[in-house]
């Protein structure tokens, strides 16, 4: 069996909040399906899905998103102009540099630019 990744869901507060900060980040139209539920397909990309859960984020994430950017410190800047933090600096080794934020909610997530480790 070959299985394949159909949406990536963040368990959230506030669905309607984050998925208009992730369109924005990504590109793409921010869906409501309920005020439990909400999604984004951004191009070229998986579906980026919240739901809201009643506990609010206690501890780091287990897993987060490497999104690529051209320029790790303009996309940072934006990303922090729409409700995100920066977690640290920037970080640059042998295989190109990363920033983790956090979204509004805390989640983590890092921008990336260089070369992949193989």
């Amino acid at each position: 069996m070959r299985a394949r990744i159909e949406e990536i869901v963040f368990d959230c507060h506030d669905p309607g909040l984050l998925v208009r900060f992730w369109a924005a980040l990504l590109g793409g139209e921010a869906v409501d399906r309920g005020a439990d539920w909400s999604y984004v397909d951004p191009p070229d990309s998986v579906r980026v899905a919240f739901q809201k859960v009643p506990e609010k984020k206690a501890a780091k994430n287990r897993l987060h998103l490497d999104v690529h950017a051209g320029d790790v410190d303009t996309a940072s800047d934006e990303a922090v102009r729409l409700g995100a933090s920066r977690v640290g600096g920037p970080v640059t080794d042998a295989h190109g540099t990363f920033q983790v934020l956090a979204d509004p909610e805390g989640n983590e997530f890092c921008f990336v630019a260089g070369t992949s480790a193989a």
